[in-house]
């Protein structure tokens, strides 16, 4: 299958790779599965099926919203606000999304840079969801060690 294609049942259209990847790792909102579909699809098929787009024009999450806010701290704010944890990565993934912004957290770098590489080493969109995850468990729970020990 080659990168974006292929179709699941849908419960989220994702285009972006880091947005994407991020807000896929968050799979105790409700994550279902994912169809990865061209940025022109999005929004149609969002109402179509009822799903929940990301990274897209007409999305939900779009890639930037109208508050300055990558689709994955969208997420966080609406759907698990009181994880500081989750907060921090959210400001991260942030900073990494958006070249403006790379200096954001010295994570942010190295996570956009690691980003990249997700299409090289991965076959398809769902084996980088699948592999990414991973990466992302693994930053926050060192997030919610950091955090804990501040305390």
């Amino acid at each position: 299958m080659a990168r974006g294609e292929g179709a699941t049942q849908a419960t989220g259209l994702c285009v972006e790779r880091l947005d994407w990847v991020a807000s896929a790792t968050c799979r105790d909102i409700g994550r279902n599965g994912f169809l990865f579909v061209e940025p022109d699809q999005v929004a149609p098929l969002q109402r179509e099926l009822g799903a929940t787009g990301f990274d897209a024009a007409g999305a939900t999450y779009p890639h930037k919203d109208g508050q300055g806010r990558c689709s994955f701290k969208a997420l966080i704010a609406e759907h698990r606000a009181e994880d500081p944890a989750l907060q921090e990565l959210a400001r991260i993934v942030r900073g990494a999304d958006f070249p403006d912004l790379r200096d954001l957290t010295r994570e942010s770098a190295g996570l956009q840079a690691i980003s990249r590489g997700f299409p090289l080493v991965a076959k398809d969109d769902y084996e980088t969801l699948d592999r990414a995850a991973f990466l992302y468990d693994a930053l926050y729970a060192s997030i919610r060690d950091r955090l804990s020990t501040q305390t």
